[in-house]
């Protein structure tokens, strides 16, 4: 299927929105997208009316969302261009598999799938072990990961550098949003914000006696096995032209030390996962 974005406001408004959010002057964006500085202040103050292909290659220029790239072509008068489909939809078959040979090669070390909204959509088997006690309630479909790792009722209690670990969400959802503009994001960073910090959380302390010598913050999980601790990765689909794949994040945790290693071993074991979707 083919999206219906629609927006309310100008083409050229949004295009000097995106620009200022992406703090470029006229003549730096003018110069990168190869047109002329005059015609792009034309186009932004609604005296020219830009083609398709300038669209495209101003919202190119300008790294915006496969999303709101269609929204700007619609504000523009054109069609969307980039499909979104389920990721259920036959046509995504092949980026499914991808996921798939991703989460469950990485085992027995944990690794997850999100949307854009920070919603699980597939995990491995190694998740679930470490979601011992957390609260029902917070784990009823959409799980927002995010939420699930900061709430009270989460992982929260658990997670033993939690105050560097909240910076490094809350910043990284902060930028999220300034690339994005995403309502939704903001108003979930809004609720991160307004979770209390956990009474046995030690003070802040960025690098301290950190394994990875400073150099990334861990995830440092407390179990009944003792104190798990993780480096965590991203991954995306970098040449995605359907938008529900362009936004599917994966992040993979890799043991920082050697006794998470071992205890992923011997909670998940190292047998090869059956094959088909990965668990939701």
């Amino acid at each position: 299927m083919t999206t219906t974005t629609t927006s309310s406001s100008p083409v050229g408004e949004l295009l000097r929105s995106w620009r200022w959010r992406r703090r470029l002057s006229q003549l730096d964006l003018a110069l990168a997208a190869e047109v002329s500085q005059r015609h792009l202040s034309f186009v932004e103050s609604g005296r020219a009316a830009p083609s398709r292909d300038m669209v495209l290659r101003l919202a190119e220029q300008l790294t915006i969302p496969l999303r709101e790239r269609n929204a700007l072509l619609v504000a523009a008068g054109f069609a969307p261009v980039y499909r979104e489909r389920k990721l259920d939809d036959p046509e995504l078959a092949a980026g499914r598999r991808a996921v798939e040979l991703i989460l469950t090669g990485h085992e027995p070390h944990p690794a997850l799938a999100v949307d854009r909204h920070w919603s699980l959509v597939f995990a491995n088997r190694a998740v679930a072990p470490l979601l011992a006690g957390v609260d029902e309630r917070l784990l009823k479909p959409p799980v927002n990961v995010l939420r699930l790792s900061l709430h009270p009722a989460g992982l929260a209690p658990r997670v033993a550098n939690f105050r560097e670990w909240r910076t490094h969400i809350l910043e990284r959802l902060a930028r999220q949003i300034d690339a994005s503009a995403d309502v939704r994001l903001s108003e979930l960073l809004e609720e991160l914000k307004g979770y209390p910090v956990p009474p046995a959380a030690w003070p802040y302390r960025p690098g301290a006696e950190d394994p990875l010598g400073g150099v990334a913050v861990p995830l440092e999980l407390k179990t009944e096995g003792g104190t798990l601790r993780f480096l965590s990765t991203t991954t995306v689909f970098g040449t995605a032209l359907d938008i529900s794949l362009s936004e599917l994040v994966i992040e993979t945790f890799f043991p920082a030390d050697a006794e998470t290693a071992e205890a992923m071993r011997r909670m998940v074991g190292t047998e090869a996962a059956p094959s088909g979707q990965p668990r939701p």
